[in-house]
């Protein structure tokens, strides 16, 4: 599918999940508001209170953008960005994000401020852009998706965000916890590039965000701009063993860790063990939660996602250092 077509006076369809990101959702509101009647651009706000509701909602508003030329920008952390983005791809309509997450790779990545007033300002000014994103069964992710360990942290970390708020060091302590609780591992068969192995691991991990992938370390990173994924998963170790690797990453040396085994691809098959009889498997995918049937198929999606980019920004990696 060739690029949207685009006019910088298009509508802009703004989906804000009030459950979604760290700042006030009001003032977010006020904000998008009045930067939008001060430019004179046409627009619709939409606040989603349940964020049960934010696909249906999404694919209500590429509805309307597509009849106008329009385009639908996503409010919020990455998980609503995942949600939005799902409704977009495919659709002829270009997509805009405001990143107001915990981490904010994706945004980061893009060179999209997370200062709502600057970020409203860009996609003034903005452009479509191809960008990659990675496929599960049907569908997209916009920085990884995994199984095992690593969607019982991303659960467990929200009770502790309700408990002590969103930040980046209540997401490293609640994940630390989580290790310490105990885990299962998993028996999994993968299929790639033609080979078939047997793997048991705590976790596979599949990226496709070069920032996140460059910042603990793994060198395949430089693999996201050649069309492929990252993959990464963790050999059988004990619990001392895991916290060590997580140390790791914290300090940008996973890829030379002993335990770690890593590699790029284009297409990836994960089947659970004959011995399970497993037919759904939980995953995440950019922080959400979802029970997917098996096998699982990671893939570049054969689509890109066209993000408004705003030409000026430079890219957010050279100055992000979470």
């Amino acid at each position: 599918m060739s690029a949207p077509s685009f006019q910088s006076d298009c509508p802009l369809f703004f989906i804000m999940n009030a459950g979604s990101g760290r700042n006030d959702k009001s003032e977010t509101h006020d904000i998008i508001e009045r930067v939008m009647q001060e430019a004179g651009r046409p627009h619709r706000i939409c606040l989603v209170d349940d964020a049960g509701d934010l696909s249906r909602v999404a694919r209500e508003a590429v509805e309307a953008a597509k009849e106008c030329g329009g385009a639908v920008v996503a409010v919020g952390g990455d998980g609503t960005l995942n949600a939005v983005a799902n409704a977009v791809i495919g659709s002829g309509c270009a997509f805009g994000a405001l990143p107001q997450g915990t981490f904010n790779y994706f945004g980061r990545t893009h060179g999209l401020s997370e200062q709502i007033e600057d970020a409203v300002q860009d996609l003034l000014h903005a452009t479509p852009q191809a960008v990659q994103v990675g496929m599960l069964n049907d569908r997209i992710f916009l920085v990884n998706a995994s199984l095992g360990l690593y969607p019982q942290v991303l659960e467990e970390r929200e009770t502790y965000k309700q408990q002590y708020g969103r930040s980046r060091l209540v997401a490293a302590w609640s994940g630390l916890a989580t290790v310490c609780h105990g885990y299962r591992q998993l028996r999994i068969t993968l299929e790639a590039q033609g080979n078939t192995s047997t793997l048991r691991t705590p976790t596979l991990f599949i990226g496709n965000n070069r920032l996140q992938l460059e910042q603990i370390g793994i060198p395949e990173s430089e693999l996201i701009e050649d069309g492929q994924l990252a993959a990464i998963a963790v050999r059988p170790v004990g619990t001392l063993a895991l916290l060590w690797l997580m140390v790791w990453g914290a300090f940008g040396k996973l890829g030379e860790a002993d335990n770690i085994i890593n590699f790029g691809f284009s297409r990836l098959t994960v089947k659970p063990s004959k011995l399970y009889h497993v037919r759904r498997i939980k995953v995440a995918m950019d922080g959400e939660i979802a029970w997917m049937n098996a096998p699982l198929d990671f893939r570049v999606s054969p689509e890109p996602l066209y993000l408004l980019k705003a030409a000026t920004r430079p890219q957010a990696e050279e100055s992000a250092n979470a």
